[in-house]
């Protein structure tokens, strides 16, 4: 169980917000592998959330399989952050969480995202605002500090405490890293000990089961949230929690069981995006799951181009039929073209057995919808 302010919680594993990626068919996909509670939608302007603009509402489209759900918001006018947060909590929210770590100039320029940590009393009132206002908990996602020489993530951990905040989220990098290097734990730790009695939950370079096990121990931290990692390995939450409480690794899923979500999220995509645009949406998805598919370069190369079901479907067999001559009569992999188990390489900057990170591509700010 993880309590966050009210609302209590199965699990301490979370979808992590990611840009244009997090949207309702991959946060129902992830709920169905398992693992995972309390997902987070996209962030979303505040002030366009006010004036109901069509695109704003459909970032935060939802459906009753898709609870709990927390809706992140950026802005930096209080009156606007809490007016969104009411309409929102209207609409049986379950969490409003406060972006403060976007390093994109569009968001920082508004003085949101990253920018709200650097003034501090000024961020505290627009949070102390919205908590008073509202009945659900409302959560902040932060970054260590602007950089290195400004690492306000612990100040600011005690004066979100102080103003209400119910569960601080904290990914291990500043501002001016913006995706690159590694994740800093001894960060994300004194954050944890600035607000010992407030929930903190670590963020960044997540990609298997054994690193989500090493951030909790090594930071202390109460949950992990992971955005990239699911997209690479969507079964990550429920092999995470299987692992935080056996300490036995799962198997991958079978190449079938990629192929059957790998469905599912199409079709989900196409149910809520329509057809055009569900699949050519599902451009930049298909290709995260081709990571574990074996020799994927004839479906990579054809599923970005997909424009409709019957490209998908055309484009699925093909690459089926292909990929035969690397299997045996099983459908195993040959032994020379198996694929290396996701948890054999680590290293971190704390000489601790951290998963090395992987060049997996990342979104760089909201989408440009508003």
């Amino acid at each position: 169980m993880f309590q966050m302010g009210t609302l209590a919680l199965g699990s301490n594993l979370f979808l992590s917000p990611l840009a244009g990626y997090t949207n309702l068919p991959f946060r129902l996909v992830i709920r169905e592998v398992g693992g995972v509670d309390l997902c987070t939608t996209d962030l979303v302007n505040a002030r366009s959330l006010i004036e109901r603009n069509p695109k704003a509402l459909k970032l935060i489209e939802t459906n009753d399989a898709d609870r709990p759900l927390a809706v992140q918001l950026f802005g930096a006018v209080p009156e606007e952050m809490r007016d969104a947060a009411l309409y929102l909590e209207s609409l049986g929210v379950s969490a409003i969480d406060i972006n403060m770590g976007c390093p994109v100039r569009k968001v920082v320029k508004t003085g949101g995202g990253s920018a709200m940590m650097t003034e501090l009393p000024k961020t505290q009132a627009l949070v102390r605002s919205m908590v008073e206002a509202l009945n659900i908990p409302v959560t902040a996602k932060m970054r260590l500090g602007w950089d290195d020489d400004n690492i306000t993530a612990p100040d600011l951990a005690r004066a979100l405490a102080d103003a209400g905040c119910a569960t601080i989220f904290v990914h291990g990098r500043t501002r001016a890293q913006g995706f690159d290097g590694t994740v800093k734990l001894e960060g994300i730790r004194r954050v944890v000990e600035a607000v010992p009695d407030l929930p903190v939950v670590g963020n960044g370079d997540v990609t298997s089961a054994e690193a989500a096990r090493h951030m909790l121990e090594a930071t202390g931290c109460a949950g992990v949230s992971i955005g990239r990692g699911a997209f690479y390995n969507p079964w990550i939450f429920e092999h995470t929690r299987h692992f935080i409480e056996t300490g036995e690794l799962l198997p991958e899923p079978t190449f079938d069981e990629r192929i059957r979500v790998l469905r599912q999220h199409y079709d989900l995509m196409v149910e809520v995006f329509g057809e055009d645009r569900g699949s050519v949406m599902f451009r930049k998805v298909a290709p995260w799951y081709a990571k574990r598919f074996g020799p994927a370069k004839p479906f990579n190369k054809a599923i970005v181009q997909i424009s409709t079901r019957e490209d998908f479907e055309s484009v699925l067999a093909n690459y089926l039929d292909w990929r035969t001559q690397f299997t045996d009569d099983s459908g195993t992999l040959l032994p020379q073209f198996k694929l290396t188990p996701l948890t054999s390489s680590f290293m971190n900057d704390q000489e601790s057995p951290v998963e090395k990170r992987r060049s997996i591509p990342v979104p760089k700010g909201p989408v440009e919808l508003w």
